[in-house]
């Protein structure tokens, strides 16, 4: 049986709630990734804000120089290192999310469940990361 442990991300990008807005989009577009996760001083989950924010609030015309902690979603889900992989998918489908980040018994972020980096590893399909000009 898959578990987390074996499909998770460990290199997760992650922000501060004082990070504006624009340097959050900045950061989802330098690093190509579709989530940030917001953490605390002690590594502990406060949040996400994903591609999907990114559009929201752009689409809302909302102003990019306020702190994430205005647009980020606060209530998130996240999994256990040792969740199978059937658990992951239950909790995205329940809760509409593509990404999960992983936590350890104190809560603190040690990964991140991604469907789409796991639907690249299982169909081997690379993503390509933009070069700088």
């Amino acid at each position: 049986m898959l578990k987390i442990r074996d499909i998770m991300c460990k290199k997760v990008v992650t922000a501060k709630e004082d990070t504006l807005i624009q340097d959050a989009v900045m950061l989802l577009n330098e690093r190509h990734v579709g989530s940030i996760i917001i953490v605390n001083d002690e590594q502990k989950c406060m949040g996400v804000f994903t591609e999907r924010d990114a559009i929201r609030i752009f689409a809302q015309n909302v102003s990019l120089d306020q702190p994430l902690s205005k647009v980020m979603s606060s209530h998130i889900v996240t999994i256990s290192l040792e969740a199978s992989y059937d658990e992951a998918k239950r909790l995205m489908l329940s809760h509409n999310i593509r990404h999960l980040p992983v936590t350890d018994e104190t809560g603190k972020l040690i990964g991140l469940f991604s469907l789409r980096a796991f639907l690249d590893e299982i169909h081997g399909i690379k993503t390509p990361i933009p070069s700088s000009t």
